[in-house]
C-alpha cells in the first residue's frame, strides 16, 4: 500500500541519488558522514509515509528504511513541509518547534541535516 503513494518529493530525492554522486556530493560525505533516514508522509506524519535513507557515509540516496543498525537521525515531514524545508523556505529548527519536522536520534547529527546537503533545484 505504501508503494503506491506518489510524493512531490520524489523527484528531489531522485535528484539527490545524483547530487551524492559529483564533486559537491562526495564533499558532503567526507563533512558530514552521518546516515538519515527521512520519513514523508502525503498528509499527516506517521500515516503512508514513505521512507528514504539519504547516507552520507557511503555516498548514497535510496528508497526504503536504513537496515544497516541505526541512522544517526531520523525525520518526520509531511510532502509539502519537507520541500518547504529542503529547498530553504522554512528553517529546520522553525520546523521542528512548529511541529512540522519530527526528529528520532542524534540531536547533533540531527543539527547537520540543512537544506545545504539538497541540490540547488531549478523547478520544484
Amino acid at each position: 500500500m505504501t508503494e503506491a503513494v506518489q510524493l512531490k518529493s520524489d523527484a528531489l530525492m531522485e535528484q539527490m541519488k545524483l547530487h551524492v554522486k559529483t564533486d559537491a556530493g562526495k564533499e558532503l560525505t567526507k563533512k558530514i558522514g552521518l546516515v538519515y533516514q527521512i520519513n514523508i508522509a502525503p498528509k499527516k506524519i506517521g500515516i503512508n509515509e514513505k521512507s528514504f535513507v539519504v547516507d552520507l557515509k557511503k555516498g548514497e540516496v535510496k528508497e526504503g528504511a536504513y537496515t544497516d543498525g541505526k541512522p544517526d537521525a531520523t525525520f518526520s515531514f509531511t510532502d509539502d513541509d519537507f520541500l518547504k524545508v529542503a529547498s530553504g523556505k522554512m528553517n529546520p529548527q522553525m520546523a521542528f518547534m512548529r511541529g512540522a519536522m519530527k526528529i528520532k536520534g542524534s540531536m547533533s547529527a540531527a543539527q547537520k541535516f540543512t537544506p545545504d546537503i539538497f541540490p540547488k533545484a531549478s523547478k520544484l
